[in-house]
């Protein structure tokens, strides 16, 4: 805000106004600028990432090219010797390592991740068929996690001392100490072995090797020139085709979910108990608001600092998968790929999804600095 002063004369009197204007441009000018400096910032430290990143690899114990190789072919010493360079030849390990180096980084920036060395099929073909499992997999256990978490902590700060509050934090604090894979197996024994309502493994029902369901039939035809082309549903197959995925997708979702609300809840609870003493919060009291209305426009609000944080953390290493859950559920997933990739010291799918995952964490932290400013306006762009 500026203060300005206009003065006007009429005869020999004259008068002085003061108005407050608001410094718009000022803001707008702040903003771009806390924007750009926060881009330059992400993209200096993604730099340094990806250069940790191959110097860890560097030094980690083990050859891959030792893997590569038939330990059981009867074959010259030389032989190997010339295999062994035909493969550092291949993969570039030949190159002076700042050359290896040079073009390590230019292959990250554009998204070329090579070979893996188990499969010899492209790292990034095969990271796009198992990031839409862990997406659905992560994604909706970290959203419903949040969103539990944090309104069921919301109303167990309201209720504190209770016997609400004593029930939500012991039951959080048991379920967020539990073994993962511990619960992921009484589930697997609850609703599967003694129920039979669900299954138990992979993300689709096994029977559909033989035969995906078809939602829907596409034909074309051209009459005069024209293309046609006609769109049939099958509701059957629709229902079929989303019931398949859903009762695979609901047991890992639950035991996520499950394993990950308590943080959020004990959060939620902890940042709350501090706002809800507040003055503003006990004149928002006094004005006769609603007692939701008092919670979550006014306390929540302005307690949600630490939780868009926790959060960002959240969903910024979504991609890192669940290693543990996806191996109890065999969920073809990113968690079960790394836990493989570390056994087999498949390099090249390492260095790709660490650096997959480093974006993530970058961009999920950039978004929580912007809404930081939004959420709460005391915090100034400078």
């Amino acid at each position: 805000m500026e203060l300005y002063s206009i003065e006007s004369g009429h005869g020999k009197r004259r008068l002085k106004y003061l108005h407050f204007l608001p410094r718009t441009r000022g803001v707008g000018m702040g903003l771009r600028f806390y924007i750009t400096k926060r881009i330059l910032y992400a993209f200096i430290l993604l730099f340094f990432i990806i250069a940790l990143n191959f110097i860890i690899f560097r030094l980690m114990p083990g050859d891959p090219i030792a893997m590569l190789l038939n330990p059981f072919e009867k074959t010259s010493i030389e032989d190997k010797i010339r295999q062994e360079e035909e493969l550092k030849k291949q993969w570039g390990l030949n190159e002076p390592l700042h050359v290896q180096f040079a073009m390590y980084v230019r292959n990250l920036f554009t998204w070329n991740f090579g070979k893996s060395i188990v499969s010899r099929k492209p790292v990034s073909q095969e990271m796009l068929y198992k990031i839409p499992y862990t997406l659905t997999l992560l994604g909706t256990t970290t959203i419903l996690a949040v969103i539990i978490g944090v309104l069921w902590g919301a109303y167990t700060a309201q209720k504190r001392g209770s016997l609400f509050d004593s029930f939500s934090v012991t039951s959080s604090l048991v379920f967020y100490s539990l073994p993962v894979f511990w619960l992921g197996l009484v589930f697997i024994l609850i609703f599967f072995v003694n129920l039979g309502w669900l299954p138990h493994a992979h993300a689709f029902p096994t029977e559909w090797a033989l035969g995906w369901p078809q939602p829907y039939k596409m034909t074309s035809s051209v009459s005069g020139g024209t293309l046609n082309i006609l769109v049939s549903l099958n509701p059957g197959e629709i229902l079929e085709f989303i019931g398949g995925y859903v009762s695979h997708a609901f047991l890992p979702i639950l035991t996520l979910t499950i394993f990950q609300y308590g943080g959020f809840l004990l959060l939620t609870r902890a940042v709350m108990m501090e706002t809800l003493t507040e003055d503003y919060v006990i004149t928002a009291r006094a004005k006769g608001l609603e007692e939701r209305t008092v919670l979550f426009k006014h306390a929540l609000k302005n307690a949600s600092l630490p939780l868009i944080t926790s959060a960002a953390i959240s969903f910024g290493f979504i991609l890192s998968g669940a290693i543990i859950t996806e191996t109890v559920f065999t969920w073809p997933g990113l968690g079960g790929w790394i836990w493989d990739a570390i056994n087999l010291r498949n390099y090249t799918v390492l260095m790709a999804i660490f650096y997959v995952i480093a974006i993530c964490v970058i961009v999920a932290n950039l978004m929580a600095d912007l809404l930081y400013g939004i959420i709460d306006p005391r915090i100034k762009y400078g």
